[in-house]
């Protein structure tokens, strides 16, 4: 497993598909906002806390098409699918990666960002901690979409319709964290929300997503 994590953040590095451009993405998403609803303060500090986490799950969404794919094509997938290492160790795996080298680079970059749509001061942290706890469910998430497109031509955009449904639950109750405390409000039940869903999500998704490789890959 170790192995096999230090592959695919290898992999993601060179590539430039994971880190580079992820957060190139959110700070695109963010930087437009500002030019597309206006520079009013009050109104940037409004939706702020929405926007950041709609760019992180949209920039979470966009290297999802390579998780698994790149491994079928070279059909090293079939070779993880005949090692002692069972195929729910390998999406945990790849979905952890796919965390590390895009989730949280954006978590870490929310904060900065949250400046130029002029957050208020008491939600930064929540907004990081919130990200923080829903994040590992995106990535969790897409790879169980990675999973069921693997295989199919051009499958991006069928994952995308296929995950986004299932994101909205975290996207929900992580900007109703970050909202709420950056209106002074207590933010910990919909913190409490977000890791709930993570720890369900991380529990059950990889042992789906195993069953539904071992079908596409029969």
């Amino acid at each position: 497993m170790r192995a096999l994590f230090v592959r695919d953040l290898t992999l993601a590095l060179r590539a430039g598909g994971g880190f580079g451009l992820g957060l190139a993405f959110f700070l695109i998403v963010v930087v437009l906002v500002p030019f597309s609803v206006g520079p009013a303060p009050d109104l940037l500090a409004r939706i702020a806390p929405g926007v950041l986490w709609l760019g992180a799950l949209l920039a979470c969404l966009l290297s999802l098409d390579r998780l698994l794919a790149v491994d079928f094509e070279d059909g090293a997938l079939d070779l993880l699918a005949t090692s002692p290492l069972p195929l729910e160790g390998v999406v945990a795996v790849k979905a952890a990666a796919h965390w590390v080298t895009t989730g949280l680079p954006l978590v870490l970059a929310a904060p900065v960002l949250g400046v130029l749509l002029n957050l208020a001061p008491e939600g930064y942290s929540v907004l990081v901690v919130s990200l923080a706890l829903g994040t590992p469910a995106l990535s969790m998430i897409g790879a169980f979409g990675a999973a069921l497109t693997v295989g199919i031509k051009r499958g991006g955009l069928l994952m995308s319709l296929l995950v986004l449904p299932l994101y909205v639950p975290t996207l929900i109750f992580g900007a109703e964290a970050a909202r709420r405390a950056a209106q002074g409000l207590d933010a910990s039940t919909p913190l409490l929300f977000v890791a709930g869903i993570t720890a369900a999500v991380l529990a059950l998704m990889p042992f789906a997503a195993g069953a539904v490789l071992r079908v596409n890959l029969r």
